[in-house]
């Protein structure tokens, strides 16, 4: 079956830099666009970035765009999320998630497969 883990979470201080890994198994990885997800304390579920099958068309949240860039390796089926200059804002679960699709979506409704999330932690 399809399984998606997250690696790369951690704690960081604000301004700093993290790299969040999401290996994928049980699945053509180059069928499928991807996409990220957050879940903060005490909050709902939030689109964070999203990148095409190809990875050439990629779509971000208005509060990461410019600090966070998703990419992906097709050969390695792994898709990648690069923080920079993080804010005590940025804390939370991050997910990856999957759907067989060309374009990556800003809806979670439209991902069918997901990963178990690895927590990300921003001190001020």
């Amino acid at each position: 079956q399809v399984q998606l883990v997250e690696s790369g979470g951690g704690w960081v201080q604000a301004g700093g830099s993290l790299r969040l890994s999401c290996a994928a198994s049980g699945l053509t990885f180059s069928g499928y666009a991807m996409g990220w997800f957050r879940q903060g304390p005490g909050k709902e579920r939030e689109f964070v970035a999203a990148i095409s099958r190809s990875g050439g068309t990629t779509y971000y949240a208005g509060s990461v765009k410019g600090r966070f860039t998703v990419s992906r390796d097709n050969a390695k089926n792994t898709v990648y999320l690069q923080m920079n200059n993080l804010k005590p804002e940025d804390t939370a679960v991050y997910y990856c998630a999957a759907r067989l699709s060309v374009l990556g979506s800003t809806r979670e409704n439209e991902y069918p497969h997901w990963g178990q999330g690895t927590q990300v932690t921003v001190s001020s």
